[in-house]
């Protein structure tokens, strides 16, 4: 099976939003709070770039207008790490005849070019599935939206396309992820790879308590390239015509010097 993207102009804080906002109109009322933060709100890429350690950490305290001083766990927190957002084709690809072929596809809309879980334990003994799935939290919850409406071609497509992605390093699932310093400060700890794709990124971070979220938080941060990288990024994609010329020419040259330096 082989990916082929194809990139929209997406605003990963509107679609955060969205999240939550449908997440808040299946959950209960929040009982707690969140303060939480980032190691850093902006990763450059360099090509020198090997991957980037991001920390999350914060402290869950009592929501606004509580009489309470503290509150009481055990709670668990799960990190959601989102990159941009994009639609996605996955292909079947069938030797017929010694021919290679396409003999199937699904186009999986608004899929996440990075996804990886952190949480302070097994998934499925923090919530139940509708829960985690309904907020986004499983890797498969982002292979639902689909311009297919065979409902088993696409969720086939979608378990291949998660498993491309999960080898390829930019989907992941840490259970060990979050690790609690006491009863109510946790941390967390995620490397991005070299491959991270640039752009807006968005933290999701859920509270859960007793199988049920009481509070959550969204941060985001970018990931983007500078130097001579960017110049390039740029180049193909807003002068395409200029930037092929110029790797022709480059190309040309390349094999010119070398055959001349190597005929000496």
């Amino acid at each position: 099976m082989r990916l082929q993207p194809s990139f929209h102009l997406q605003t990963l804080r509107l679609l955060a939003s969205f999240f939550l906002f449908a997440a808040c109109m299946i959950a209960p009322a929040q009982a707690a709070r969140l303060i939480s933060q980032l190691s850093n709100d902006s990763v450059e890429i360099t090509s020198s770039f090997d991957g980037e350690r991001m920390n999350f950490f914060g402290t869950i305290v009592p929501d606004a207008g509580s009489t309470e001083k503290t509150v009481a766990g055990p709670f668990h927190v799960v990190v959601v790490v989102l990159g941009p957002t994009q639609n996605r084709v996955a292909r079947e690809m069938t030797n017929t005849f010694g021919i290679w072929r396409n003999t199937g596809q699904v186009e999986f809309d608004n899929f996440p070019s990075y996804f990886h879980v952190l949480s302070s334990g097994r998934l499925g003994d923090i919530t139940d599935i509708t829960t985690l799935t309904t907020n986004y939290i499983l890797p498969e919850s982002h292979t639902l939206a689909t311009s297919n409406t065979d409902w088993w071609k696409s969720a086939v497509f979608g378990q291949q396309l998660v498993r491309l992605m999960t080898e390829q390093g930019l989907f992941g699932v840490q259970e060990n992820g979050v690790n609690f310093l006491s009863d109510t400060f946790y941390s967390a700890r995620l490397t991005l790879p070299s491959n991270a794709p640039p752009g807006p990124y968005i933290a999701l971070t859920y509270v859960f308590k007793d199988g049920a979220i009481i509070a959550r938080k969204s941060e985001g941060f970018a990931v983007r390239k500078i130097g001579f990288e960017r110049f390039l990024a740029l180049a193909s994609t807003q002068q395409p015509l200029l930037y092929g010329l110029v790797c022709v020419i480059l190309a040309l040259f390349t094999g010119w010097l070398g055959g001349v330096i190597f005929k000496r």
